[in-house]
C-alpha cells in the first residue's frame, strides 16, 4: 500500500480540522485582536536536506538569551503554519509567555507525510527526513544560543511518529518528547520504498518490551546513554492508527528506560482521561502515557497542550531576554583543556553520503585512566567536503584541518567513557571519513 492510502486516511481528519479552524477564525475576526510583531519565519540553506523539507522557525519577541527548543512536527496533509495557526497554536501562546523557540519541519513530498518507514529513516543520519530535520535542529542551537539540555519534540500523528524516531535515533540530542496518536519507533517500517505499513497502522504489529526495545536501539547502534523522557497520547477509539500502538509505545519506552511497565501511579487529570506514569512520578515524569475514552484519531487538544508544555519543562520563564533582532550566533565552549595520555584516546568515524552530501559521526573515547576535562579534536578533512552544519561541537574552519571544540554539556570524558559528535558537509566525489585525530594535540588510534 503506498503514501496515497496514508494520506486518505489522515486527510479526513485534516480536513475536518482545516473546517473548524476556519469557523474559529471567522469568530475570532469579529473581536479586536492584538498584533504580534514576532511571526513564523522560513529558514534556507539550513544544512544538509535530502528530502527537501522546509524549514520554519518562530521565535518569540521575548526571546530568552538561552532558550529552550521545541521541534514541532505536523500530521499528514499539514504544515508547518497549519499546526503554528491550528491544533498547536497553545505552544505559541506558551512561547510567548516562557521564552522559548519553535522549529517546525515540513515535508514537501506528495501527502505531505514524514518518512518513518523506509531503511534510510529508521537509522541515525540515514539521510531521510530525520537528516534534514537534524540539520534544523544544529542550526536553530548555533542561531539562537540554544541551551542543549532543553531541546525538545512534539508531533501530532505522523509528526507523533517521527517524534518516537527521533527520540530513538538521537536520544543524545532531545531530553523529552511528547507524541500524540502515533506509533513506536520501528514500527511503521517497510522494504518496498512505501510510507504506509498496514499492520502497525492496524494494531496488529506486536512485540514484546524487549524486542521493541531493541528496534530502537538498533537506530543508533553502541549507545548506552540515557534515553528522553516521553509522554504518549491516544485516543481509544482511533482508528487510523488503532489504539493497541499506545501499549506497544509504552513497551517501547519502559523497555529502552529499563523501568517497569506496571506504573507507579495512576490518575484522571479529566473524566475521560486516564494518566499511567512509569520510572517516576510528578510532572516530569519519565514516562507518562495519556489514553482518551470514547476518542479517535483527532483528539481534543483543548487543555492537553498545556499537559505537554509541562511535561516538556517548557514553563519556565526565562531569566533573561533578549529580542529576535539582536540575537547572535553564540557557541558557549569550554576552552581549558587537559593533556591526554599517550595513546590514551580511539575514534571511530562513520559516513552516510549520497550525492553531493554526507553525514559523518565520530565517537571519541578515553581509553586512559585519567578524566579529560575539556577537549578540542582535531582531524583533516578529504579534499573538496565543506562542513556545513554540526552537532555536538563547534567546528572550525569548515574545510582542510578542522578543530572540533567540547560544548558545555560534553566537556568531560571520564576514563573509558566516549563522547559522540558529528556533522553535515557536502563533497565533490571524495565521501570518505575524516583522518588523522588528534585529541587536545596527542594522537589517537582509529577504531
Amino acid at each position: 500500500m503506498t503514501v496515497h492510502r496514508h494520506r486518505d486516511s489522515l486527510g479526513i481528519v485534516a480536513l475536518v480540522a482545516a473546517v473548524l479552524l476556519l469557523v474559529a477564525a471567522v469568530a475570532l475576526s469579529l473581536v479586536p485582536q492584538q498584533a504580534l510583531a514576532a511571526s513564523l519565519v522560513r529558514v534556507t540553506n539550513f544544512g544538509t536536506n535530502p528530502t527537501n523539507l522546509n524549514m520554519y522557525v518562530y521565535a518569540p519577541d521575548r526571546l530568552a538569551a538561552r532558550p529552550a527548543m521545541l521541534v514541532m512536527v505536523h500530521y499528514c496533509s499539514g504544515s508547518a503554519s497549519a499546526v503554528h495557526n491550528g491544533n498547536g497554536r497553545d505552544y505559541v501562546t506558551a512561547a510567548d509567555r516562557f521564552g522559548y523557540l519553535i522549529v517546525y519541519p515540513e515535508a514537501t513530498r506528495d501527502g505531505h507525510c514524514f518518512d518513518v518507514s523506509t531503511p534510510n529513516a529508521l537509522r541515525r543520519n540515514g539521510g531521510s527526513d530525520s537528516t534534514g530535520i537534524m540539520s534544523m535542529v544544529s542550526y536553530a542551537r548555533q542561531r539562537y544560543n540554544v541551551d542543549p539540555e532543553r531541546i525538545v519534540v512534539a508531533g501530532f500523528s505522523s509528526g507523533a511518529m517521527m517524534t518516537n524516531v527521533l527520540a530513538a535515533q538521537y536520544p543524545d540530542v532531545f531530553s523529552a518528547g511528547s507524541a500524540f496518536s502515533g506509533v513506536p519507533a520501528g514500527c511503521f517500517a517497510t522494504t518496498n520504498g512505501s510510507l504506509w505499513n498496514s499492520q502497525c497502522s492496524s494494531g496488529n504489529l506486536q512485540k514484546t518490551p524487549q524486542q521493541w526495545g531493541d528496534q530502537a536501539r538498533a537506530m543508533y547502534p553502541g549507545y548506552t546513554g540515557r534515553y528522553p523522557r516521553m509522554q504518549l497520547w491516544h485516543g481509544t477509539t482511533d482508528t487510523t492508527l488503532a489504539y493497541p500502538n499506545f501499549g506497544e509505545e509504552l513497551d517501547q519506552w519502559t523497555n529502552l528506560h529499563g523501568v517497569s511497565r506496571t506504573p507507579l501511579s495512576t490518575d484522571q487529570p479529566q473524566p475521560s482521561w486516564t494518566r499511567t506514569r512509569y520510572g517516576t512520578t510528578g510532572t516530569t515524569a519519565t514516562i507518562e502515557g495519556i489514553s482518551i475514552q470514547g476518542t479517535g484519531h483527532s483528539l481534543p487538544m483543548a487543555g492537553m497542550l498545556a499537559y505537554s508544555i509541562a511535561f516538556l519543562g517548557l514553563d519556565k520563564p526565562p531569566t533573561t531576554t533578549t529580542t529576535t533582532t539582536t540575537t547572535t550566533t553564540t557557541t558557549t565552549t569550554t576552552t581549558t583543556t587537559t593533556p591526554v595520555p599517550t595513546n590514551g584516546c580511539k575514534v571511530a568515524a562513520s559516513v552516510s553520503a549520497w550525492n553531493t552530501g554526507l553525514t559523518e559521526t565520530i565517537t571519541i573515547t578515553n581509553t586512559s585512566t585519567a578524566a579529560v576535562n575539556g577537549w578540542q579534536l582535531r582531524f583533516t578533512l578529504p579534499g573538496g567536503q565543506t562542513i556545513t552544519g554540526g552537532w555536538s561541537a563547534s567546528y572550525s574552519p569548515a574545510t582542510g584541518e578542522v578543530t572540533a571544540r567540547n560544548a558545555d554539556y560534553n566537556a568531560q570524558i571520564p576514563p573509558n567513557g566516549s563522547v559522540s559528535i558529528g556533522f553535515q558537509a557536502t563533497h565533490t566525489g571524495d565521501s570518505a571519513a575524516a583522518t588523522g585525530f588528534t585529541l587536545n594535540g596527542e594522537r589517537c588510534d582509529v577504531a
